[in-house]
């Protein structure tokens, strides 16, 4: 038997997607949370062989948690089960170790195989996914402009990030104008949100 752990703040889709799964001869869901900043806690407690995370959680988002998991060595494996197609988002997913990645409008026996495959050491990758990450290619903002980045994102002014930082103005102003030119935007605004629609912040 196969145990899981749920992680998805939509309650209804977590609790459709533990029956479904409940319903597999082989599979159990020993725990459900609906929060990122909940999951290191349950897997401590429930010890999953797999855990399935949505990207977009309150708390830790997916991506956090995943890197977490791998950083603390934790036993189980990791499938992302996410809406958003980011091709960044794959990425990331497979440097923090994670072995299966499922679009969440995918068939239910598709992540009850893609849970067997990743228990049984190997990986799954949503076809199309995995085929726009390729496409896009790498990500060619560096640690520094993903983090100013993500800043602006919050509405944080150039004096803010720069005091945040320990950076001039002056600095933080060159690294976004690297991060516009590098996606092709013509403002801080449009950078983020290009940036994040590739999932590279």
């Amino acid at each position: 038997m196969i145990s899981i752990l749920l992680a998805d703040d939509e309650h209804l889709i977590r609790g459709a997607v533990a029956a479904l799964l409940g319903l597999e001869p082989d599979l159990d869901v020993v725990a459900e949370v609906g929060r990122g900043d909940e999951v290191a806690a349950a897997v401590a407690a429930h010890d999953p062989d797999v855990a399935v995370l949505d990207i977009e959680m309150p708390g830790a988002d997916g991506l956090t948690v995943a890197e977490e998991l791998n950083a603390a060595a934790a036993r189980c494996s990791v499938c992302i089960l996410t809406s958003f197609g980011r091709p960044g988002y794959l990425r990331r997913a497979m440097s923090a170790g994670v072995r299966g990645f499922v679009a969440k409008d995918a068939p239910t026996h598709e992540l009850a195989a893609a849970i067997r495959k990743i228990h049984g050491g190997g990986r799954y990758l949503d076809a199309e996914l995995a085929a726009g990450a390729m496409a896009a290619g790498d990500n060619p903002l560096t640690d520094r402009e993903r983090e100013i980045l993500r800043l602006t994102g919050t509405g944080a002014e150039t004096s803010r990030i720069a005091t945040q930082l320990h950076l001039s103005e002056g600095t933080v102003r060159n690294y976004l104008s690297t991060a516009m030119a590098k996606l092709g935007e013509s403002n801080r605004v449009g950078a983020f949100q290009a940036a994040r629609e590739m999932g590279w912040i």
